[in-house]
């Protein structure tokens, strides 16, 4: 390990060490989307490094590259939020594929990720802008039970009365769990003043990533809200993970008919509108998950 001239250590100080672009994902706009940390050679950091950079860095995630095969396009990739681990991150996934794409060229890659392989699709769109489409893993969706629900309910400081009875109560993976809340209406979803700390202490004792609150606008287009206190976020203006899970729940409950492509607005509360495109294929447990990403600044 290299020590820098004043002494401090690439743990201690990990920007000045390592280089670490930044990109905003779901958006055409720097100044909306999901902005995501990408580091394109950590094959030198440890968990505790990474840990470190992405503290740093401040985004609710970033993504290592911590072993590349170039001319196969494939990656094995890790995920950090500013205070953990995550064995997925589709927003990241879709920055790190843009980034690689504009360096590498268009075409298929395969992320080697902890939630486990990733392909991704990337290709230039009309604009020159590159458009990137992971498929998830297999995805999967059960009831939530009545005390994770009334839990996150107290911490919402919602009640049952605020849900859509014709979207219940789910927990849903794809690489990660999320738990599902559909508002019955888009004031409901606005509203949004919750426990940060009580809402971390349930996600954290059930595993959950993110909490998913959605408003159906139609049958085609819904909006999202993301709560991530586990991951020292507020709240997430674009969530790729959990729209696969979301695009799993749908399917799993039958309330789209397959193949289906919908897209989910997210992020206008927090003045970051982000933009993603699910589609839920007959023939495949996954959902792909479509979207662009720029750099920022």
């Amino acid at each position: 390990m290299t020590i820098d001239a004043d002494g401090a250590s690439p743990v201690e100080r990990p920007e000045a060490a390592v280089e670490t672009l930044r990109y905003s994902a779901f958006t055409r706009d720097p100044a909306g989307g999901n902005p995501a940390g990408i580091v394109l050679d950590a094959a030198g950091l440890d968990a505790a490094a990474m840990l470190a950079v992405a503290a740093q860095v401040g985004y609710s995630e970033t993504a290592f590259v911590t072993d590349r095969d170039d001319a196969a396009r494939r990656f094995r990739v890790r995920y950090f939020s500013p205070l953990a681990e995550v064995a997925f991150c589709g927003h990241a996934t879709v920055a790190l594929a843009v980034a690689l794409a504009e360096r590498l060229g268009p075409g298929e890659i395969v992320l080697d990720t902890p939630a486990g392989e990733i392909p991704v699709a990337t290709e230039k769109g009309e604009d020159g802008a590159v458009l990137a489409t992971l498929t998830s893993v297999p995805t999967r969706s059960r009831p939530a039970s009545g005390a994770e629900l009334d839990a996150t309910l107290a911490a919402l400081g919602w009640a049952v009365g605020d849900l859509d009875p014709a979207l219940p109560p789910h927990v849903a993976f794809a690489g990660n769990d999320h738990l599902i809340l559909a508002a019955a209406s888009r004031a409901r979803l606005a509203d949004l003043d919750y426990d940060f700390d009580g809402l971390a202490e349930v996600m954290r004792r059930h595993g959950w990533t993110t909490v998913h609150l959605v408003w159906r606008e139609s049958a085609e287009r819904f909006h999202a809200r993301d709560p991530f206190p586990v991951g020292g976020v507020v709240e997430d203006p674009a969530t790729g993970a959990a729209a696969a899970a979301f695009g799993g729940y749908l399917r799993a409950l039958g309330l789209v008919t397959a193949p289906a492509r919908i897209t989910i607005r997210q992020g206008e509360a927090m003045g970051r509108p982000s933009d993603l495109l699910i589609e839920v294929a007959p023939e495949l447990e996954r959902t792909r998950v479509t979207g662009r990403a720029v750099p920022i600044g």
